[in-house]
């Protein structure tokens, strides 16, 4: 049991820094739209392609999003990962803290 517990706490965290570490990258491209970086470079390039996918996902499904020139579709997306943040990968630990025999009172303060 001990190492589905294990597994189970092991996939929460690596989802939890794949999400911080997407979250790092929509912010960073969403700050250099905002100077105009040279398209050629390497950092923007990745940056952009790394986003653009996702970005252009949620204005597809969402029109709404852009309003005018502004696009506020980075905002969704940041606030996506967090809400995955905030249910699923905390239910993972919680899981993963259940399994081990944790009373609830020790769980919750241990994700607070």
């Amino acid at each position: 049991m001990f190492v589905v517990r294990n597994f189970v706490e092991a996939l929460a965290f690596a989802l939890n820094s794949v999400l911080s570490l997407y979250w790092w990258i929509v912010l960073i491209a969403v700050l250099l739209s905002w100077v105009n970086p040279d398209p050629r470079n390497p950092i923007v390039r990745f940056l952009r392609s790394a986003t653009e996918p996702v970005l252009w996902q949620v204005r597809r499904w969402m029109p709404f999003v852009v309003v005018g020139t502004l696009d506020l579709s980075p905002i969704v997306v940041l606030l996506a990962i967090e809400m995955v943040r905030l249910v699923i990968v905390k239910s993972l630990y919680d899981l993963a803290f259940r399994m081990a025999g944790f009373p609830m009172d020790v769980v919750r303060s241990a994700l607070a």
